[in-house]
């Protein structure tokens, strides 16, 4: 070869090389900061590595947060995320403003039909999936088995509000709080909580007309006695207390129950996580006699915005983080105990996970029996356990949550609460055109 050609070809080899590889997908993933997120970004390179031209950057946001960054986002075609966690209330309402984008491309053996169908149905619009279950759930009673024992008492599968309420007192002292509640303002913090439970007191939000029920007996029943439940038997400051506020207080052995959502019975139960582990029961959500239990109906999600450049890397994502390997991958790493709960029939079927979940059966039936489409004692014209599914709610149950954290904070009295909540919920929906 003549020296030209040959540091010619020698510059093109040069050049080859400095070219980039194929261009890599960064995809943005919201997510909020539950455990079961925490342990998925850990298992991440499990992804990366079967999909290399795909990069994983997390955005992991405290619940109120999280909603509130995503719902801008997406209302304004931000652009922000490529997969976004949010929740059985958002997606059908997002779904039809064509917010997201359908999940009709989850591969052959993705098996969309062995999704539990209450979990389905919520995330589904016309027979279509716009999210997949990272983990579904509904709520129960997680109790101290020890103190209850020692307290002389026997706690029924299935108990009623008033013997929650007896159980709490009787287990208060010794720098134990006999009952940990979400009193932290949020439609999704405490508003969840207290929707379920005022459903199970007879309350509603709206009556068939949409007209506020916050000066009704129910409403005014359900407030009092959890305000005085909580301050006879709760803990201190429980109006800034949330879902991992109080997980972290029934781990450190603070709290003698607490009733709050099907998912935290594995870190109750997880040695490494919780100093009483081995002394959790399980009981179905209270009631009051009515034919209403006080457990709502929820999925964490994955979604892609309809706004997504990354469409195929997202639904990619999605299918791996929400499929049945992903289960196993758990299972493998962190035991059978810890595998995200509540969205497939095939997990409930499994005989390793019953076994290694007493919380189990308990955490299907509460699923069950939570009917979206019956949620109240009295009919009504909405949808929704623990929220009413209407574009409105999520900042009505944001005030509505912010007044009756006052009430139990002692900066207002349960009655300013109600007569406050139902005077912004009117004029609300009097402006949406709800009310007539």
């Amino acid at each position: 070869m003549k020296p030209m050609l040959r540091a010619l070809s020698g510059a093109c080899v040069l050049a080859a090389m400095a070219l980039p590889a194929a261009a890599e997908t960064k995809l943005t993933v919201a997510t909020v900061n539950n455990g079961d997120m925490i342990r998925m970004q850990k298992l991440t390179d499990d992804f990366t590595s079967k999909n290399p031209d795909i990069s994983v950057e997390w955005v992991t946001l405290e619940e109120n947060a999280l909603r509130q960054k995503v719902t801008t986002d997406i209302a304004t075609k931000g652009g922000q995320f490529d997969v976004l966690t949010i929740g059985t209330y958002e997606v059908p309402i997002w779904a039809n403003k064509g917010w997201l984008v359908a999940l009709d491309n989850l591969g052959a053996d993705y098996d969309v039909d062995d999704l539990l169908p209450a979990i389905r149905s919520g995330l589904s619009v016309d027979g279509k999936l716009y999210a997949a279950p990272f983990y579904g759930e509904s709520s129960m009673v997680m109790y101290r088995k020890d103190l209850f024992e020692k307290a002389g008492l026997t706690m029924p599968d299935a108990p009623t509000w008033d013997f929650i309420a007896d159980a709490a007192r009787k287990t208060t002292g010794d720098g134990v709080y006999g009952i940990c509640l979400r009193g932290k303002a949020g439609w999704g913090e405490n508003m969840a909580f207290l929707t379920a439970t005022a459903n199970s007191f007879g309350a509603r939000w709206f009556d068939e007309e949409w007209k506020p029920q916050f000066d009704q007996p129910e409403w005014k029943n359900t407030l009092d006695f959890y305000v005085k439940l909580m301050k006879d038997a709760g803990p201190p400051g429980a109006s800034s207390n949330g879902f991992n506020e109080n997980l972290a207080l029934f781990n450190s052995g603070k709290c003698g129950m607490w009733i709050d959502a099907t998912v935290a019975a594995s870190f109750v139960t997880n040695p490494k996580e919780s100093k009483v582990a081995d002394k959790v029961g399980f009981a179905l959500a209270p009631d009051n006699g009515l034919g209403k239990r006080g457990n709502w109906l929820w999925a964490w999600s994955l979604a892609v915005p309809a706004g997504s450049q990354k469409i195929e890397a997202a639904q990619k994502f999605i299918a791996w983080a929400t499929s049945k390997e992903y289960l196993n991958l758990v299972a493998e790493k962190e035991g059978w105990a810890n595998v995200p709960p509540g969205t497939r029939t095939s997990l409930y079927e499994n005989a390793d996970y019953q076994k290694a979940a007493p919380f189990a059966k308990m955490t299907l039936d509460s699923i069950n029996s939570a009917d979206p489409t019956k949620p109240t004692v009295k009919p009504v014209p909405y949808v929704g356990v623990q929220f009413v599914a209407i574009p409105e709610f999520q900042g009505l149950g944001t005030q509505v949550g912010q007044l009756f954290s006052a009430a139990l904070s002692g900066d207002t009295t349960v009655d300013q609460a109600l007569a406050s909540a139902q005077q912004i919920t009117t004029r609300e929906m009097t402006k949406a055109g709800y009310i007539k």
